[in-house]
């Protein structure tokens, strides 16, 4: 099965190829290289933390009719699960510039720009 597949995609090679000169009969409209610089996007947020908490605390909050004094046990969840999050976001951060395991954009600039492709095609 794999041989037919390979003959198959060589039937379908030989028949983009022109007849008389061999070359591919599409041609690009860009060259087929890469571009030395990545688009400056934002990267993405992580997702959300403490809405349990929150959602806990605005609860309380609302049939006590936004007294702070009566839902103090809810305010200071909230506030440890907020505490921890930013120290967890900001070890995070220390120990590696990546993001999800992708290179901020303006890093991979930089390193595309040290290290850049060849504009001729091969």
């Amino acid at each position: 099965m794999a041989a037919q597949g390979g003959v198959l995609f060589q039937e379908k090679v030989s028949r983009m190829l022109s007849r008389r000169d061999g070359k591919p009969v599409l041609k690009p409209n860009r060259s087929l290289s890469l571009r030395d610089a990545v688009a400056n996007r934002k990267m993405r947020k992580g997702e959300a933390t403490c809405v349990t908490e929150m959602s806990v605390m605005m609860a309380c909050w609302k049939h006590n009719n936004f007294v702070d004094g009566l839902c103090s046990n809810e305010l200071s969840a909230f506030n440890t699960c907020v505490d921890k999050a930013l120290a967890a976001m900001k070890t995070k951060s220390d120990q590696s510039g990546l993001q999800g395991g992708r290179l901020h954009p303006k890093q991979a600039t930089t390193l595309l720009k040290r290290y850049p492709n060849m504009r001729t095609e091969i």
